[in-house]
């Protein structure tokens, strides 16, 4: 474990993380600090618990929104993952359905002789 000082609202916090992860933990609290910074420039400085509430709501809206949204963007992908294969299939059939044809114009050419393929 590393303990890592981050600085939001002007405050620092001695924050525990898993070793390797420190610079994660800087950068999400940038991102808190940012959005807190906004919210005091739009609302002034309505104590720090408030502040970091709102900010967490906020976040939290991006979030479960991202969310939604990689879900939904899941769904398109597999209804155009039933096309494709649907497709696919398709092709399948008519390539079959061709081969079948043509195997029965090879019959039926075999059949007629040589004299037949003169009256088609």
């Amino acid at each position: 474990m590393s303990d890592v000082t981050v600085t939001i609202n002007r405050r620092t916090y001695q924050i525990a993380c898993d070793e390797g992860q420190e610079e994660r933990l800087h950068d999400l609290a940038q991102l808190v600090d940012k959005r807190v910074e906004e919210l005091a420039t739009a609302n002034g400085q309505i104590g720090d618990q408030r502040l970091l509430v709102m900010a967490s709501l906020l976040l939290a809206d991006e979030v479960e929104d991202m969310r939604q949204n990689l879900q939904d963007t899941r769904k398109k992908l597999d209804g155009l993952a039933a096309v494709a294969m649907t497709e696919n299939q398709l092709a399948e059939v008519i390539e079959e359905m061709a081969a079948k044809i043509e195997a029965l114009d090879s019959q039926i050419e075999k059949d007629r002789g040589p004299v037949g393929r003169f009256y088609r």
